[in-house]
């Protein structure tokens, strides 16, 4: 199988990726739960992994970051016996602290960002050329297309949630031929179902096989896919199903390639 190597840049960093896990797990910033917050970190990182994502230096050190903080909390508070005419309370510093002002400093930063982003966006609503008379190109508009509102997170999630249910309703052991198939001709096969089928589909149902390599190979086409604007993805809640559907002009192209 060819190995297939895929950077994504919608990781901006450790801190973003926890900032998600806090809001996704709905944790308070200033009182993190380190072991949950640890070992849902860590199932990402084993998923990229797994994925053969390219995973930047700076996540694996905050992993070791998180495993060293929740090694600390770990360890046990050691009382010191007070004199009775010259007594100080100490109070022991909390490992959690730095991580905490990291993350909310970064929010800062990150929702400072969407805001100067919004700001931009309605600027270049703003022209100064006067109206011009489009109706004769009226017949020629096409429909808006809606935000996508799935997040790379939201897809690594779903990804999650796959593996474990293959795992549950995986069969017998038996031996069985390798096929083997290329990232490209897995593009062109979902391309072709979701041209067939002229609508959407469930994203759980691209996966038709068991085996661990379609399973990688599927997920990693349909994120090469989104990445070239072929096809489009939709989730109408949290935690609810991801819906796939080819764009016109993507599945025209493509799925008679």
């Amino acid at each position: 199988m060819i190995h297939y190597n895929v950077k994504i840049d919608a990781f901006e960093g450790p801190l973003d990726l926890l900032l998600h896990l806090i809001n996704r797990l709905e944790i308070d910033i200033y009182d993190i739960p380190v072991a949950q917050i640890t070992e849902q970190y860590l199932i990402y990182i084993k998923t990229m992994s797994e994925l053969k994502l390219d995973i930047a230096s700076e996540f694996l050190v905050m992993a070791a970051t998180l495993l060293a903080i929740k090694s600390k909390m770990l360890l046990p508070k050691h009382e010191e016996e007070l004199d009775d005419l010259d007594s100080e309370i100490n109070y022991e510093e909390d490992p959690r602290d730095e991580l905490v002002e990291r993350l909310i400093e970064y929010r800062k930063y990150k929702e400072a960002a969407h805001d100067l982003k919004s700001l931009e966006e309605e600027r270049g609503l703003m022209y100064t050329k006067p109206p011009s008379d489009l109706s004769d190109f009226a017949k020629d508009k096409q429909p808006e297309k809606t935000e996508l509102n799935v997040t790379l997170y939201d897809m690594l999630a779903a990804f999650q949630k796959l593996l474990r249910r293959k795992k549950l309703q995986r069969p017998m052991a038996t031996k069985i031929a390798r096929q083997e198939i290329s990232l490209e001709a897995r593009m062109t096969e979902i391309m072709n179902e979701l041209k067939l089928i002229k609508g959407r589909k469930n994203f759980n149902d691209l996966f038709p096989v068991a085996a661990k390599e379609h399973i990688v190979v599927t997920f990693l086409a349909v994120l090469e896919l989104i990445k070239r604007k072929e096809i489009d993805v939709e989730q109408h809640e949290n935690f609810g199903d991801i819906f796939v559907h080819a764009v016109k002009e993507g599945a025209e192209g493509l799925g008679n390639s």
